[in-house]
């Protein structure tokens, strides 16, 4: 059995305050976002009232990818991630790049979200629906939930405590209000035809986003207590909670709502029906609450990449410095926070987010092909070690590899180059290291 590389982990100097309830709650929103918010009236169109049972599916076809970084994560107690996976199994070249493009990933989904939260906040208070209202409200938003994280790791917990205990109320209330309401009603006949092949495959495509932005919880593992048996354990309860809330939400949707297609605001539209406008005030406070709690999980995990990095010098040493007083890494912070307010005030994402897509389904593949690398070496007591040999890995990179062939021209062109930018800047870090 190896030991788990000590000469990183010897260099953290950031403090190991994240139990299991931190982790979990980075899971839940890292999953929760706006996302659930608009996804049931696409659900519906494409897959009616079938489209619970494709909530299901896509919870089974993402759980492979889940487990793996569930046992890949037990692995390792430094700040990371899918860096250090991909170090570790297959270089420091393809450990750059996951961080890299996660990276990526993480600050245009911030920004693009930090656009929606403006938008919810536009609802009641429309100065910020444009011109200097509006980019004050976004650098606000940037300038406060990078204080957050500057103020420490157990700021950023109770932070998403707080937003994550009002977006669950929100969420629960309706799904309780909706079978106190509707009773029997929301429970699905299912006496239409199933739909088409093409359309269920959509619908899969669709709802898939609903399951990704986990990962961001296992980048962190040099401030977890015990990162060998909270990792595995947090992302599990994670999946399963959300599945859940996913699946009961739909649920009520379909049965308040209908014209449940044509919503532009599914939610919104249930909400108003079960509560009048009393509910759909506390609602788009919920939207914007899941889109805090989402932020403040994006930027805790995104931060600790750039300073992991810096760690394995294939960033400058700037990023891996820690504030002397709130041990946190507060340069990574204030630059994480500048790039997201750059972002978020061109206005909008779609173009940009169609890379995010397929840079996560490289960041999956490469930490399921991950554990047949490391897991004769890591493998111990204590580690959580999937059964079945590597029939677990295997079936999330086939997972990964079916979603691959639905992304669009515009993702794959977009990746590569990225990916290509990404790898002038390695030359660039490991020719000033040298």
């Amino acid at each position: 059995m190896a030991e788990i590389n000590p000469t990183q982990e010897k260099s953290e100097k950031l403090p190991r305050n994240l139990g299991l309830w931190g982790v979990w709650m980075l899971v839940v929103n890292g999953l929760i976002g706006a996302g659930i918010f608009g996804l049931p009236s696409g659900a519906y169109a494409l897959a009616g009232e079938y489209s619970v049972f494709v909530y299901i599916f896509c919870a089974l076809l993402m759980l492979p990818v889940i487990l793996s970084f569930a046992e890949v994560g037990s692995y390792f107690r430094g700040t990371g991630g899918p860096i250090r996976y991909g170090k570790e199994a297959f270089g420091s070249f393809i450990g750059f790049q996951g961080g890299w493009l996660y990276y990526l990933a993480r600050l245009i989904s911030f920004s693009a979200n930090t656009v929606l939260l403006t938008d919810s906040i536009a609802y009641f208070f429309p100065i910020a629906d444009s011109g200097t209202g509006r980019l004050i409200s976004l650098a606000l938003t940037c300038l406060f939930l990078a204080g957050i994280n500057i103020l420490g790791s157990m700021e950023s917990i109770r932070s998403m405590t707080l937003f994550t205990i009002i977006k669950f109320g929100v969420l629960i209330g309706l799904v309780i209000g909706g079978f106190s309401s509707l009773g029997l009603e929301v429970i699905p006949t299912l006496d239409a035809p199933l739909p088409s092949g093409s359309d269920l495959g959509k619908a899969a495509l669709l709802l898939i986003y609903a399951f990704v932005g986990f990962e961001g919880a296992v980048v962190p593992a040099g401030e977890a207590k015990r990162p060998e048996r909270d990792m595995p354990l947090g992302l599990l309860l994670g999946l399963g909670v959300v599945a859940l809330i996913y699946i009961l939400v739909q649920l009520v949707a379909q049965a308040a709502v209908p014209n449940l297609a044509e919503s532009t605001a599914p939610l919104l539209d249930a909400s108003s029906q079960l509560f009048g406008q009393t509910g759909a005030v506390i609602l788009m406070v919920g939207v914007a609450t899941s889109v805090l709690a989402n932020l403040v999980s994006s930027m805790f995990s995104a931060t600790r990449v750039t300073y992991a990095l810096a760690l394995e010098n294939s960033l400058p040493r700037w990023f891996g410095e820690v504030h002397s007083r709130f041990l946190t890494p507060a340069n990574s912070v204030i630059f994480f926070g500048i790039a997201a307010f750059a972002l978020s005030a061109m206005g909008s994402f779609r173009f940009l987010a169609a890379m995010t897509v397929l840079s996560r389904l490289f960041l999956f593949i490469m930490t399921c092909a991950a554990v047949p690398k490391l897991r004769p070496r890591f493998r111990s007591a204590g580690r959580f070690i999937l059964w079945g040999g590597y029939l677990v890995p295997v079936l999330g990179i086939l997972a990964c590899l079916w979603l691959m062939l639905q992304v669009s021209f515009t993702s794959v062109w977009l990746t590569a180059v990225l990916v290509g930018i990404g790898t002038g800047l390695y030359a660039l870090g490991k020719k000033g290291d040298r």
